[in-house]
């Protein structure tokens, strides 16, 4: 037998470091050849590291949320012949995220569980009573779980990782014949629990990069009101008409178009700013990044050249890359570049928002929900579909009045939208 350390590969673009995100092996695992064993965030996306062999994972080399050096040993793998490191070498060192210790507890002798109890041979040990202030681990599913069966968790044994409380615990804890509080004393139940939670990964990337734009660049934002009424009777017909086979609309490749046409007499806005070098870059091609919500975090995939799509391939776009990011899967190049954003929180956009710049853009353009409200029309009181659209942009760059009047721009066309494909 042999040992196979893995390193921290080079993953290009000038990268001497990344964060070790998640491990998704342990010490003892068996791996194959191309199973993932962790996933490393670059500023750019999340990176996934495979397995080049067979083997048993016998040392890690890191812990989530550390910042390891691009060459330094990630993980030693026990193979079949001789590996690639002398016997004599050392492998990496196990290391263990650091877990706050929990407070010393009483123990309390359980009751004998009857033998029809069908999950109390899994139990390991007597229940524990915990101080009354102590908050024990578990993660927020647990707690809700335990919350809806009224059972208090600091009585409760946790078999995970620290003492931590698993949903296996409280089934156990169940069998065990353990009454758990009635549902109407559990939900008025006083509570002193709290949970930490390390900011890690992509939540790392993401507060750090909203915290370089708020310092940096000078946001303004500017909201305007929108008839959607036109455009969005335009998307029913065509979705009805062509649906079945182009695939159905939203309305965002509607937003997509509007954004290309306008910027044709807004340059300014399509740009980037490299406040280091003091030199600002306006982009012919319109590279629209679409912020989506994932697991792990706020992602922006981009289309790119969005001028040159039609609104079934923008959608089509639109759908492939949204699917990506919520599964991980975005690549570095699908998730950089952009030189405008389009941010949505759809049916739940409320009625004004202040999006933060994605840097080094200096617009980014935010949808809010659409409500059907009455307005005056033509001396006329009528129900039309209403949406507000809230942009900021970088002071630095683009003056307020540009700014309103690109928004004004945008508006014109989506109010009358076959201006959207008048060339």
């Amino acid at each position: 037998m042999g040992t196979h350390v893995i390193k921290m590969p080079d993953i290009g673009e000038g990268i001497a470091e990344v964060e070790l995100s998640v491990w998704h092996v342990k010490v003892g695992d068996m791996v194959v050849e191309d199973q993932v064993l962790a996933d490393v965030m670059t500023d750019k996306a999340m990176v996934d590291i495979p397995s080049p062999v067979h083997g048993k994972v016998i040392a890690l080399g890191g812990v989530p949320g550390e910042v390891m050096a691009v060459g330094s040993i990630l993980i030693s793998i026990e193979v079949e012949g001789a590996g690639n490191v002398k016997e004599s070498a050392q492998p990496a060192v196990v290391k263990e995220a650091p877990v706050a210790a929990p407070k010393a507890a009483a123990v309390v002798e359980s009751k004998p569980v009857a033998a029809a109890a069908p999950r109390a041979a899994v139990c390991q040990g007597p229940m524990v009573a915990r101080e009354a202030d102590e908050r024990p681990l578990a993660s927020p599913a647990v707690r809700k779980h335990a919350l809806d069966l009224g059972i208090q968790l600091r009585l409760v044994r946790g078999t995970g990782p620290a003492g931590r409380v698993l949903h296996e615990d409280l089934d156990v804890y169940l069998a065990q014949g353990q009454q758990p509080q009635s549902s109407a004393a559990a939900a008025y139940a006083q509570r002193n629990d709290e949970e930490q939670i390390p900011v890690i990964g992509m939540r790392r990337k993401i507060a750090q990069r909203m915290q370089d734009a708020t310092q940096r660049a000078a946001h303004f934002s500017y909201v305007e009101e929108i008839d959607v009424t036109a455009v969005e009777e335009l998307r029913a017909h065509l979705n009805e008409k062509h649906g079945a086979t182009r695939g159905k609309l939203t309305l965002l490749p509607f937003l997509v178009r509007a954004l290309v046409v306008a910027l044709r007499d807004f340059p300014q806005i399509n740009a980037r700013y490299d406040d280091e070098a003091q030199v600002i870059t306006r982009l012919g091609a319109v590279h629209v990044g679409i912020a989506t919500q994932a697991d792990i975090g706020l992602m922006v995939p981009v289309v790119r050249h969005a001028e040159a799509r039609s609104l079934w391939d923008s959608a089509s776009e639109i759908s492939r890359l949204a699917t990506a990011a919520r599964n991980g899967k975005a690549s570095r190049d699908e998730l950089s570049g952009s030189s405008i954003t389009l941010t949505s929180l759809g049916a739940l956009g409320g009625i004004v928002s202040t999006p933060v710049l994605n840097l080094p853009e200096v617009a980014i353009v935010g949808v809010n929900k659409i409500v059907e409200r009455p307005m005056v029309v033509k001396g006329q009181i009528v129900i039309r579909k209403m949406m507000n659209l809230s942009s900021s942009f970088d002071h630095r760059v683009v003056d307020g009045m540009d700014a309103a009047q690109f928004i004004q721009a945008v508006r014109g066309l989506l109010e009358q939208p076959a201006t959207l494909f008048v060339e």
